[in-house]
């Protein structure tokens, strides 16, 4: 008797999943997992449903307000306060130029904060009197030559800039619908707090994983490492959506599923192959 094989032409996959051979980079890092444990109110080990997703925010969910409305904001400025070093343009790469390498990066790590002065009583008197200069410790670092500017208009700039791409908003909200359980993990500073009183993306996710919050960065290693230590779930029974390619092979690498976000339609197909249906 003769037996043939047939393959389907649309592969899915089903969790929950065990790795059994992780990537031989990270072979020796052990990872203690538990899928029973109760995390964020999400259920327990019989009814929480998997896998559990992780997302990038930042034109991920939220538009980064950072390439175009930025420099924009930093021409205005410096023409407006007419200071010495103003220019009638500042264009992203003269941005880039100008900012100090580390100052943002140190921002998100949540290894400064946004304000120098260690009282809210003694800030506002300074504020008072420099006039409105917020003097803080983001603000001093921020450009190599530690230039002074208006720190309250670019959070005033960032916010007006931050909206949601086009349909994630729906798919966020699908996904929520089907108690598939959410959370965030981006390399973001505290100021993911003014993502979130404006967009109110707790309706959706948990702000879980902020860079400022764990002290750890994607691509980094640990970082990974750290989110499957706090959810206790196998790394292939999470999914990690993120637009840039290298955080998605970082997150490939410890053995958790890597979507790379291109646009709402695409994430849409990618994950109905891992049998997500929205």
């Amino acid at each position: 008797m003769g037996f043939v094989l047939l393959r389907p032409t649309t592969a899915t996959i089903s969790f929950p999943r065990k790795l059994k051979h992780p990537t031989s980079k990270f072979r020796k890092m052990s990872v203690k997992i538990n899928s029973s444990r109760n995390t964020d109110g999400t259920g327990d080990k019989n009814n929480r449903k998997l896998p559990v997703l992780l997302f990038d925010i930042m034109d991920t969910i939220v538009r980064d307000p950072f390439y175009q409305d930025v420099p924009a904001f930093f021409r205005l400025a410096f023409t407006k306060y007419n200071m010495p070093w103003g220019d009638v343009r500042m264009p992203m790469e003269e941005l880039l130029e100008c900012k100090h390498p580390t100052a943002w990066i140190e921002f998100e790590k949540g290894l400064i904060d946004e304000m120098s002065p260690t009282t809210f009583s003694f800030w506002l008197l300074l504020k008072e009197v420099l006039k409105n200069l917020i003097v803080t410790e983001l603000a001093r670092k921020f450009f190599k030559d530690g230039r002074d500017f208006d720190l309250e208009g670019l959070k005033n700039c960032m916010m007006q800039g931050y909206s949601f791409i086009e349909g994630v908003e729906g798919l966020l909200c699908a996904l929520k619908q089907n108690n598939y359980e959410m959370h965030a993990f981006t390399n973001y500073p505290i100021w993911y707090e003014m993502i979130e009183d404006k967009l109110m993306l707790s309706r959706f996710l948990s702000w879980t994983f902020c860079s400022c919050t764990i002290g750890k960065q994607k691509p980094e290693p640990d970082s990974y490492l750290e989110v499957l230590r706090h959810l206790e779930v196998e790394p292939a029974n999470c999914v990690f959506i993120d637009d840039r390619m290298r955080n998605v092979e970082a997150a490939k690498d410890v053995g958790i599923v890597g979507l790379q976000f291109k646009n709402t339609d695409s994430l849409s197909q990618d994950l109905a192959l891992l049998g997500i249906h929205i």
